[in-house]
Parts: structure tokens; sequence; C-alpha cells
């Protein structure tokens, strides 16, 4: 079914030129920059700083916007495969989407319009946001799980419900080993994860 993108008051990373086939996925574009431990023992929640970088704490200001539960870089698929480096932000209100290039901002979120998120209980450090109003977000990240707790706690607080997942954290998920996501609105694809000797094959194939 197709799905329509609500009005943003932020600028919107848009969706690229629908891709064909199946998306390459190298194995060394799966780790973090900084290699850091997929599920550190003990959480920072920022771990850019934000208070210290003015570019950021005016994007957030703009929005009324102050509270950081969790700041982190991320990679982020596009609906063609290719992978951007950005910043990820969350609030106690939104999610923010911001080029570290150019300081801007790529898209907000608000908390409010999250439907749930996917991950699997491998060590592939793939997640998707999914936001039936417009199209979803898949990322990368050591810290899947950190963020994934995170968005939960924040849509608990805020909305007073629990984000659905399918996912393995805790007593809140089950285990899954794959999903779909909306690349655009009229694009679906699945993310496949496979054990294989040394870690975790990912695979991304558009959905007929």
């Amino acid at each position: 079914m197709s799905r329509y993108r609500a009005q943003q008051q932020a600028p919107v990373d848009e969706p690229e030129a629908n891709p064909q086939g199946e998306d390459h996925v190298p194995d060394d574009e799966q780790q973090d920059e900084n290699d850091k431990d997929s599920q550190p023992s003990e959480p920072k929640g920022d771990y850019l700083n934000v208070a210290s970088r003015p570019f950021l704490m005016k994007i957030l200001q703009k929005q009324g916007d102050s509270k950081v539960l969790f700041a982190d870089k991320v990679l982020k698929f596009t609906a063609s495969g290719k992978m951007k480096r950005r910043n990820l932000i969350i609030t106690d209100f939104a999610v923010y989407i911001v080029d570290p290039e150019t300081d801007g901002l790529k898209r907000r979120i608000a908390l409010a319009a999250v439907d749930k998120m996917c991950l699997s209980d491998l060590n592939d450090n793939f997640f998707s946001i999914i936001i039936p109003t417009e199209y979803d977000l898949l990322m990368a990240s050591t810290r899947k799980t950190e963020i994934a707790t995170c968005l939960f706690e924040a849509i608990k607080t805020s909305a007073q419900y629990e984000l659905e997942s399918h996912a393995s954290i805790a007593y809140r998920y089950v285990s899954y080993m794959g999903f779909e996501y909306n690349a655009t609105a009229d694009l679906v694809k699945e993310v496949q994860f496979e054990e294989v000797e040394g870690g975790v094959r990912t695979r991304i194939l558009m959905k007929k």
C-alpha cells in the first residue's frame, strides 16, 4: 500500500530514485567508524557532546528542543542503497538526522510519528525506524541496542505507550532474523540476516 509523507517543519533527507535488485553491503561498512563495542557496558547516551557543538544546539533550540537522550554517528542507507554518514540525535520530543559535513538538519521525526523499530538480535548493527506517515529510516550503528532502548523509553514517557519492536532486547523482544521497511513511499525493501562463520551476512533486497 502506498504511503504518503506528512508535511515536515524541517528539511527532509529525500529518498533517491528506486533501485533495482540487491543492495551491496560491504562487511567493513557494517561496523562503526570508531569500531566501538555494539553493547557498551556503561551507556553514555550523548556520544557527540551536543552541548559543546553550537550548530547542533542551534538546530535543537530552533525546534524548541534541548534535552538530549542519545547522540552518535551512524550510517544511513538511501533508497538506492548508498551509505551516508549522519548524526543521530534522540530527544524527549523527536528524532533528528543531521549531516555532519554541512551541519544541516536533514530530517526531524516527532516521537509521536514513530510506529516501531525493527532490528535483529544478531551482531549486525542494522536497525530501521518505521514511520507510517512517511518513508522509513534504515541505519547502522554498533550501538543499535542502546538506541532501541532509548527510543522505547522516550516514546513511553512522552506518549504513555510502548514502541512495538521486532527484535531481542531483554524481555520486550522476540528474535527476528529479518524485517521490511519502506525505503520510499512506494518502495518496500527487506533486510535479511544470516549467521556465517566469523559474523553476520546482511542483504538488502527489493520486495516484488
